[in-house]
């Protein structure tokens, strides 16, 4: 019986989880540090009007108390985060 779900698959035949896109573009600061392609981190996330946590992933490992920047929702509370900081933090000199 179809309930209405959402069938689809990646390429690895997983199912496709809905991106939470009010998250990317958001800054946090990470709970655990990253590890690169060996495994996530956990993010605190400031976004709606709060913080919410998430496993984040990211290409070069990052240490734990790194400011970042969310880049990419994998749905399902996981997100990619970048290195980040804050351009109107910078001295001008």
């Amino acid at each position: 019986m179809d309930k209405g779900g959402d069938d689809r698959k990646d390429d690895e035949g997983r199912p496709l989880m809905a991106q939470d896109e009010a998250v990317i573009g958001c800054t946090g600061e990470l709970l655990i540090g990253t590890r690169g392609p060996a495994g996530p981190g956990e993010v605190l996330v400031r976004v709606r009007g709060g913080t919410e946590a998430f496993l984040a992933w990211s290409d070069e490992p990052l240490p734990k108390g790194s400011t970042v920047l969310v880049v990419e929702s994998r749905g399902t509370r996981q997100v990619d985060v970048i290195a980040w900081a804050d351009p109107l933090d910078i001295p001008l000199g």
